[in-house]
């Protein structure tokens, strides 16, 4: 169709108004403009934090790297390398793959809201409430958290993002078995996991089978510590009992419950922890 000269200038005119308009609105452009997380600042300041020795070995006082490297949790490093000399190192592709799980972790522009700084964090100072590594730091003053704060505050906002939602019903009436649940040779989970910290499998009651409401809400509200909603791998819930040939932690106090990624119910749980309501799989799989 052939346009009318005039009407073709009217549409440029009006076009060029709209682009002017929009320019002229505060903070139109800046998203391109957003400073990101700095890779480079990274690598330089934060991540030899991750390997600094901390006088010792068990919580609070070894390297972050020696669970890091080795266990299921959301901060999952690289395997290190090691040189003639014998000094350990990340290549540049290893920080990198590093940077992507550290950023998921942190919130830009805001220290105080990242989980990377909160976890070792004593809770006094505003870190969270547990970190199984240990607390490393008795205060925002301190230079390593200082420098991991100015790392994070010097990337622009953006969006929040969250995982799936964890079916809490699901946990009630098919995770829970799992804790019950008795495979040869092994013992349930409720004789490890029986309180503390990681006790998210209290004894039943005398007189009862399972646990009530109130009950489960605790064990729950245990359980979801070890559990990063969408990233199996990820869950301390899975990888702790889980085989190291299959990718499980090196080290897990209890029996491995599973032999590989396979075993359906481990893929059942692994499922639920994707944000889905899977088939309950309960002791079925052997290993």
């Amino acid at each position: 169709m052939n346009r009318v000269p005039g009407r073709f200038a009217a549409e440029r005119s009006g076009l060029a108004f709209i682009v002017a308009l929009i320019a002229s609105i505060p903070g139109a452009g800046e998203l391109a403009a957003q400073t990101p997380l700095s890779f480079e600042d990274y690598r330089e300041t934060v991540e030899p934090i991750f390997l600094a020795d901390r006088g010792g070995w068990g919580p609070g006082r070894a390297p972050c790297a020696t669970c890091h490297v080795e266990q299921g949790t959301p901060l999952r490093l690289q395997r290190l390398r090691e040189t003639a000399e014998g000094e350990v190192y990340w290549s540049e592709a290893d920080s990198r793959r590093n940077f992507e799980v550290v950023s998921r972790l942190v919130t830009p522009g805001d220290p105080d809201r990242s989980r990377l700084l909160r976890q070792p964090l004593v809770e006094s100072a505003g870190g969270s409430a547990l970190h199984v590594g240990g607390k490393f730091f008795q205060s925002k003053e301190d230079p390593e958290w200082r420098a991991m704060a100015d790392w994070v505050a010097a990337a622009d906002p953006v969006e929040a993002t969250f995982g799936p939602r964890l079916d809490a019903d699901f946990f009630r009436d098919c995770v829970q078995r799992v804790f019950l649940d008795k495979r040869p040779g092994d013992v349930e989970c409720i004789h490890c996991h029986a309180s503390g910290v990681r006790g998210f499998a209290p004894p039943v009651p005398e007189g009862r089978d399972f646990w009530n409401e109130e009950e489960t809400r605790r064990n729950y509200a245990i359980a979801r510590r070890y559990v990063e909603p969408g990233e199996p791998m990820m869950s301390r819930l899975l990888t702790h009992p889980l085989a190291p040939a299959a990718g499980g932690d090196y080290f897990h106090g209890g029996p491995r419950r599973w032999a590989s990624t396979e075993d359906p119910e481990w893929q059942m749980l692994a499922a639920w922890v994707r944000g889905e309501t899977p088939a309950c799989v309960v002791g079925e799989g052997g290993r």
